[in-house]
């Protein structure tokens, strides 16, 4: 492991997008980036689909076997509110982030330049400019009315002062093997942009940390019902969530499986932390995923990169 930066001032975002509107959630996060900077932050963490939202609670017309027209209108207005890779929206945030000299991490939903397939995805972006793009390999669930399973860009690990860093999207972290994939490449922060507010998650998130030994960067977005915007047919399907449909529940976790920052629960906030960097290869004395503690003899794990 090379050398790494003594500590990283990290900063997660805990937002509220506004909901299918890819302008201004591009607006917003350009705000709270320039606030967590002004905060001496040089790491930014943004949640899942912060750009347009997470369509939580929405069926778009699916059924088993047919599909209705007001479906198909929802899902064309979050389709027209999802954003390319390499499109303009984007480049706003790589910008913001080399005028500022800081790391980025942010979630969106990907409109492919030449299918009209969606999909979920991270991008990670370096101060220099440099994007990496992560699409979500396995949408969970029903996602997968609305984002496809993805082809290529996935596991990319960025380098950075503080060592590999590398993200996993929501459930993404339940399947083994892509955990695996992120270790073999020696990530020392393991980001995971959710919208997973359940109980379980705050067990799975300590596993992976003393599993990993890196730190984990549990990213989760707040919002509540009335944040919908009109749509065509899911008015019925909206009136009938929760007032706040998703709680967060951001933190970040130590390579021993430690709070480093509080519990975020019920609102929109940032977290602010200095991770101490060293002890990532101090917490791999004894465990070392898949250094000494592995047995590449009797196991192995081959990966085709995208």
């Amino acid at each position: 492991m090379e050398n790494l930066k003594d500590t990283c001032r990290i900063a997660v975002v805990q937002g509220s997008p506004v909901m299918f509107d890819k302008d201004q959630c591009v607006d917003k996060a350009l705000t709270l980036l320039r606030e967590c900077a002004a905060n001496g932050a040089e790491l930014v963490v943004f949640p899942e689909l912060f750009i347009p939202g997470y369509p939580y609670g929405m069926t778009f017309g699916f059924t088993v076997g047919s599909r209705k027209a007001d479906g198909r209108l929802d899902w064309k207005q979050y389709y027209d509110n999802s954003i390319t890779a390499a499109g303009p929206e984007m480049q706003r945030i790589i910008e913001a982030a080399r005028e500022l000299g800081v790391y980025v991490s942010i979630g969106y939903s990907e409109r492919d330049t030449v299918t009209a397939t969606l999909y979920n995805s991270n991008m990670m972006i370096a101060p220099d400019g440099t994007a990496m793009n992560h699409r979500k390999l396995k949408p969970t669930g029903s996602e997968r009315v609305v984002w496809g399973d993805a082809e290529r860009d996935f596991f990319p690990v960025m380098p950075t002062p503080w060592g590999p860093m590398g993200n996993l999207i929501c459930w993404e972290s339940y399947m083994p093997l892509a955990r695996v994939a992120l270790y073999q490449k020696g990530v020392t922060i393991y980001i995971s942009p959710n919208t997973n507010d359940n109980k379980e998650w705050q067990d799975t998130i300590r596993h992976i940390a003393i599993e990993g030994h890196c730190y984990f960067v549990n990213c989760d977005m707040y919002f509540t019902r009335d944040m919908y915007p009109e749509t065509a047919g899911a008015a019925a399907e909206i009136a009938a969530l929760p007032e706040i449909v998703c709680r967060g529940g951001s933190s970040v976790i130590d390579p021993y499986g430690h709070a480093v920052t509080e519990t975020l629960w019920d609102c929109e906030g940032i977290l602010y932390a200095d991770l101490d960097m060293q002890k990532v290869p101090a917490s791999r004395m004894e465990h070392d995923v898949c250094g000494h503690y592995a047995r590449p003899d009797v196991l192995e794990l081959r990966v085709r990169e995208g």
